[in-house]
C-alpha cells in the first residue's frame, strides 16, 4: 500500500509540475476578446467573406496575442518578421506531429507533389498567394504584415465545406514593440452551417493550449 501510495503521488506531483512548466512557458501569450465587429476582425474580414457566402457565425473565433520589445528580436523588418513567424508556426514542433499524420495519409495522392511537406522548405518558404501546405492549408491573402490561410479539409475542396476556416498569422509594430498575432475563424460554410453545435468547452481548450503553443515555439526562434 505504501508503494501504491508513493506512486500516486509521484504522478500526481509530477503532472502538477508539468502544468506549472507549461503555465510558465506559454504566460507571455494572452487571448483578446474579439467579435465580428472587433477592429481586430477587420484583417480577416474579406478572407472570410469569401468563403462564407450563407453568412454563417463562426463555431469559434479568438485572437491569440504576443508581445515583444523590438530590442529583443534577430530583426525589425516587418516583413522577415512575418514571414520567419509564419514558418516557425509550420516548421515548428508545435505542428510537427499533425504534419507528419498528413504527409502518411495524403502526400501520395495525385496532385499534392508541389505542396509544402518537408520541414526544410516550411522554413524557407515565403509562403506567397496560393502555397499550400500538407494538403490542408492554403494562403488566400499575404501581405507584408500577414499571411492568411484556409483550412478545415484539403485545398482541393474550394466549395463549401463541412469543417471550414481562416487562420491568419500577422506582425504589428506598436511603439518599442512587436505585436505576434494568431486569429482563428471556423465554422461550416455550408447552406446547413447555420444550424452547426458550437464545439465542446474541451475542444476549444484544447485549440487555445494548442495556439500558445504555436506562438510561443514560433516567436521563441527569433528572440535575440
Amino acid at each position: 500500500m505504501r508503494a501504491i501510495n508513493r506512486f500516486v503521488l509521484y504522478t500526481t506531483a509530477s503532472a502538477g509540475a508539468g502544468f506549472i512548466g507549461w503555465k510558465v512557458y506559454s504566460r507571455n501569450t494572452s487571448f483578446v476578446p474579439i467579435d465580428v465587429s472587433s477592429p481586430s476582425f477587420s484583417s480577416i474580414a474579406k478572407s472570410v467573406d469569401g468563403i462564407n457566402p450563407h453568412k454563417n457565425k463562426p463555431a469559434m473565433l479568438d485572437h491569440c496575442e504576443r508581445r515583444v520589445p523590438l530590442d529583443r528580436l534577430q530583426t525589425t523588418d516587418l516583413d522577415e518578421l512575418t514571414r520567419r513567424f509564419c514558418a516557425g508556426v509550420w516548421s515548428g514542433p508545435g505542428f510537427e506531429i499533425q504534419r507528419r499524420i498528413m504527409q502518411r495519409a495524403f502526400r501520395k495522392l495525385e496532385g499534392r507533389e508541389t505542396d509544402l511537406w518537408e520541414k526544410s522548405d516550411l522554413e524557407k518558404s515565403a509562403y506567397k498567394l496560393g502555397e499550400r501546405i500538407a494538403d490542408h492549408f492554403e494562403v488566400v491573402d499575404r501581405a507584408q504584415d500577414k499571411v492568411v490561410v484556409r483550412c478545415g479539409d484539403s485545398p482541393r475542396k474550394q466549395g463549401p465545406r463541412n469543417s471550414d476556416g481562416i487562420f491568419s498569422i500577422e506582425v504589428a509594430k506598436d511603439g518599442n514593440d512587436a505585436v505576434f498575432t494568431m486569429k482563428s475563424f471556423f465554422f461550416d460554410s455550408t447552406e446547413e452551417g447555420a444550424k452547426a453545435a458550437p464545439p465542446s468547452k474541451a475542444f476549444d481548450w484544447l485549440h487555445r493550449e494548442y495556439a500558445k503553443l504555436w506562438m510561443e515555439t514560433s516567436v521563441r526562434k527569433l528572440l535575440k
